[in-house]
């Protein structure tokens, strides 16, 4: 089973919170995982042909930004975003991101 490494937000710099939020890709994730609860892997990327290695990738460094979370559900990855506790580390960071989001 895999094990995935879920930071204290405390321990979570800025700028690497803000390098998380800098991607394009990263950011549409971010976005779809805000619209709703939780979603798979597959279903937290922001487009289908996006490769297998760089969505883990994507996923590894929101990880570690203390963004999302990841929990295994029998064969699925489930990623849930780590909404209260990132706001009260960087309030309003991710408001301000998502509501200046290109789309």
């Amino acid at each position: 089973m895999p094990r995935f490494t879920h930071p204290r937000l405390e321990d979570v710099p800025l700028e690497m919170a803000l390098h998380a939020l800098a991607d394009p890709n990263r950011l549409a994730m971010v976005a779809r995982l805000a619209a709703t609860e939780r979603l798979s892997c597959s279903g937290a990327a922001p487009c289908e042909t996006i490769p297998k290695s760089t969505l883990s990738n994507h996923l590894k460094l929101l990880r570690a930004a203390g963004l999302i979370e990841t929990v295994q559900a029998g064969r699925e990855m489930i990623n849930a975003l780590r909404r209260a506790d990132f706001d009260q580390r960087f309030p309003g960071l991710l408001d301000a991101v998502l509501a200046n989001q290109r789309i």
